[in-house]
């Protein structure tokens, strides 16, 4: 499945908090830090930009795929919505 072109930090947050269960610690300059245990301990940090570059949004995806066991092409669905 391809990644949605245009997506927005902010949207990116909002979709895995509101979908995966991560939930958002901080903002540090630029780039907003989310942490989730389920099913293991998961931070990552998304750039507040108002375009994500496809490689660090494919960055995202794949880190959030391995940390939640789920297949990448799940991921990918969620952020299309």
């Amino acid at each position: 499945m391809k990644l949605p072109r245009a997506l927005s930090g902010r949207a990116v947050v909002k979709i895995l908090v509101k979908e995966l269960a991560y939930t958002v610690v901080h903002e540090r300059g630029s780039h907003i830090v989310l942490v989730t245990d389920k099913p293991q301990h998961h931070r990552i940090a998304i750039p507040d930009h108002r375009y994500l570059r496809l490689g660090t949004l494919n960055a995202i995806v794949k880190a959030v795929a391995e940390s939640k066991h789920i297949d990448k092409d799940e991921v990918v669905e969620l952020l299309s919505r």
